[in-house]
């Protein structure tokens, strides 16, 4: 408001281009500068895929993978080769997304490979060592995420977030390159590769031009060339590749009627020999149209694709369009930090409970190698519970725990789980805490109640109810305790299907989406989008202060002119446009704040919910000299004016601009991480 203050004190010259009866100009950082009000909304033709091959990286809070694609044999997905360490007798389970850096912050490993050699160092060396896990969840918890924001490594050591992240894709890069060569008959260069990543789909622009950036960083792609780098949404990729499923390739959770929840019902890692089985062939075949599946789906049917991941649960409403098998979304995408990530932060809140919480923080920085070992040991086995398991998880304590316990408090494990009066956690003599049944329900009781909560608020609005299928996807989707909880909840309303290989349904998804990016023709907006306009000031509908005198000419500032609304149906290609023109001579930068909010209830930038989340940048050329002027740029030069195109029907918005004069390109760039 300030900022808007002084510049309604600062005697800047405006020009103004009339449209219709009414005027209106646009507000900006270093000038005021003319709107063109244009309403007209255009579908462009997309291009064919001119890429060899699509890489696709599924970026996880808590594992990661990456998989390919030859566009000569599209109906062909490679999985990746079988990473160093990790389960044996599983070839291509994806990686634990951890990074371990040297102590001069050089890289060192990634995955399971960085994962062991941490495990192995001196404890006293670990603690120079910098090892970040589940870092992922900082960018989506966030609020002001920028190229500056920094990670915390478990010595407490702190690295810009954006070189962790460009590490991790630069080990993924080389990895997929080479096995990509390997299995090419051609010599491959480098625009000829599309690289896709993906993300939650509740992640909000900065994120998504983060991991841009950072792919940047990381050597995937040129900023000179940004198509050639897709945004994938995750549940989206999900959906895209639970077209081509068939029914023996799913489980199916529903109940009929009468039926009652059995424990055969629930997949879980009862199909775990099933998928061992078909991971042993890292060559996947999809159908060319759509899976037999969906011969049940009539026009207008609609399903819910809910990805449960580590860090965030991510919901999706599609409806297919036959018989083209395009998807539209119907409802925009909701979700929340309700992942398996949760469960970890239970576990260790009751470690705190037991043992206090000075303690397990001073155990976390002066062991954090031993703390490591221990989130892992409790990872393995909370993949292990079930509802109804008789007999109780063991979770063994590595020794520097018991030892570092017994020096630091005087007395054992033991008697602090005894003092403790925790009733449902047992202390075994083999150096093991013993989780009955109902300690691991009150461990997974929260997260499960928030995403069963939120598919039965989704389910329950207008837009979506009559659902046929929902189907879970992700890693947390394996686990019989949400299997169960959303059998019970959801199991008579509709049909709940879960894929054979459901923790790489979105990678496999992600793959068919970089082949083609066209197939979700129609998205849902998640925010209001729009730029701050001067209108002509009108008695009686307009505040006074909002009242701007300007040549004599009453206008009323900070009307928000919108782009898109909150929920609007966008197709893709479908654009936006509106004309600028530069407020003096010989100008050569248009800076326009982006304004956003999550209703559309707002009028003004200043109305309370409206943020300001980005900048639109247009770089102004030295105009061209009319035909036959004299004297060098500018001689008779009249006031130009720049006609931007923006783009919302994409996973990103897009942005672009051309000089209508000389029909030159300008450049034109759109930035959410700079504010």
């Amino acid at each position: 408001k300030k900022c808007d203050h002084d510049k309604k004190k600062n005697n800047i010259s405006m020009a103004i281009l009339y449209h219709s009866s009414s005027p209106t100009l646009l507000l900006t950082d270093l000038c005021l500068s003319v709107l063109f009000y244009s309403q007209r909304v255009e579908v462009r033709p997309r291009m064919a895929c001119p890429f060899s091959v699509v890489v696709a990286i599924d970026f996880g809070t808590t594992s990661s993978g990456y998989a390919f694609s030859f566009t000569q044999d599209s109906e062909a997905i490679h999985m990746m080769k079988r990473w160093e360490g990790g389960d044996p007798g599983v070839a291509n389970q994806k990686s634990p997304t951890c990074l371990l850096l040297t102590p001069d912050l050089r890289f060192h490993s990634f995955g399971f490979a960085a994962r062991d050699f941490y495990h192995d160092l001196d404890p006293e060396e670990a603690r120079h060592w910098l090892y970040f896990d589940k870092f992922k969840m900082k960018i989506h918890s966030t609020s002001d995420l920028t190229m500056e924001t920094e990670l915390e490594a478990v010595n407490g050591r702190r690295v810009r977030a954006i070189e962790v992240f460009a590490h991790a894709l630069r080990f993924f890069r080389e990895h997929a390159l080479k096995e990509v060569k390997d299995q090419s008959s051609s010599v491959l260069e480098g625009e000829e590769i599309r690289w896709v990543i993906t993300v939650p789909a509740v992640w909000r622009q900065p994120a998504k031009q983060f991991m841009r950036e950072a792919a940047y960083l990381a050597g995937l792609v040129s900023p000179d060339c940004p198509e050639q780098l897709l945004i994938a949404l995750e549940p989206e990729a999900a959906s895209i590749y639970c077209r081509k499923l068939r029914l023996h390739q799913v489980i199916d959770l529903s109940l009929t009627e009468g039926e009652d929840l059995t424990s055969d019902t629930v997949c879980g890692f009862a199909s775990d020999d099933f998928l061992r089985r078909s991971r042993h062939s890292r060559t996947f075949l999809v159908e060319s149209g759509t899976g037999e599946l969906w011969s049940e789906l009539q026009t207008g049917d609609r399903y819910i694709v809910a990805d449960c991941g580590g860090g965030t649960v991510d919901l999706t409403v599609h409806q297919i369009e036959q018989p083209q098998g395009t998807l539209k979304e119907l409802y925009k995408a909701s979700g929340g930090p309700y992942g398996a990530v949760g469960v970890d932060l239970a576990f260790e809140a009751m470690l705190c409970q037991i043992f206090g919480e000075d303690f397990i923080q001073t155990f976390k920085a002066k062991r954090p190698a031993a703390w490591v070992d221990l989130t892992i040991a409790f990872e393995a086995r909370k993949r292990t519970a079930a509802p109804g398991r008789a007999n109780a998880l063991n979770i063994s304590l590595p020794f520097s725990f018991i030892d570092f316990y017994k020096r630091h408090k005087g007395q054992s494990v033991e008697a602090a789980l005894r003092r403790s009066n925790m009733n449902i956690v047992k202390w075994s003599s083999q150096g093991m805490l013993r989780l009955t049944q109902e300690a691991m329900n009150e461990l997974f009781q929260p997260t499960i109640t928030n995403i069963v909560k939120h598919i039965e608020e989704l389910m329950a609005k207008p837009e979506v109810r009559g659902v046929r299928f929902l189907f879970l996807v992700g890693g947390f989707a394996e686990s019989p305790m949400l299997q169960k909880a959303v059998q019970k909840a959801l199991g008579r309303t509709c049909r709940i299907i879960i894929p054979h290989d459901v923790g790489l349904t979105i990678l496999k998804g992600a793959v068919l989406f970089g082949l083609d990016p066209t197939v979700v023709r129609v998205r849902r907006c998640p925010l209001t989008y729009g730029v701050g306009v001067l209108n002509r000031f009108i008695d009686g509908r307009h505040p006074r202060d909002k009242l701007l005198i300007k040549d004599g000419r009453e206008w009323c500032t900070d009307i928000l002119d919108r782009f898109v609304c909150v929920d609007q149906s966008v197709a893709l290609g479908e654009v936006v446009r509106r004309s600028y023109t530069p407020a003096r001579m010989g100008q050569r930068k248009i800076i326009i704040n982006i304004y956003c909010s999550t209703t559309d209830d707002i009028t003004y930038i200043s109305d309370p919910g409206v943020r300001k989340c980005g900048t639109i940048t247009l770089d102004l050329p030295e105009p061209l000299p009319p035909p036959g002027a004299v004297g060098g740029a500018g001689a008779g030069a009249e006031r130009r004016e720049i006609r931007a195109t923006m783009q919302f029907g994409d996973t990103e918005i897009k942005v672009t601009a051309v000089d209508v004069m000389s029909n030159r390109s300008v450049r034109a760039s759109i930035d959410f991480l700079s504010n």
